[in-house]
């Protein structure tokens, strides 16, 4: 029976991340062929917390969190760019 004390997911926000150790432990057991399920049930957290950790590691190899990209910044140059060709 696991207390309220215990359960990571009731003392963290959505908005709040993993810290490092628990991103770690989870990579070491699925390195150890540990099943998502069975990480899940052992660190008590969601398996879908546990299936992105290990999805966002094996292409990156690093579960830091990465900046953001400069996607935005480009879809607005192509947006200005489009928008001048239209008027001339």
């Amino acid at each position: 029976m696991q207390t309220a004390s215990t359960n990571i997911c009731e003392r963290m926000g959505r908005s709040q991340e993993l810290s490092e150790f628990i991103s770690g432990t989870v990579i070491g057991c699925h390195l150890c062929n540990k099943s998502i399920r069975d990480i899940s049930w052992l660190l008590n957290i969601p398996r879908s917390t546990v299936s992105g950790i290990i999805t966002k590691w094996k292409p990156l190899g690093t579960t830091a969190t990465q900046p953001p990209s400069d996607r935005g910044q480009y879809m607005l140059k192509c947006t200005v760019r489009r928008s001048h060709q239209l008027k001339t």
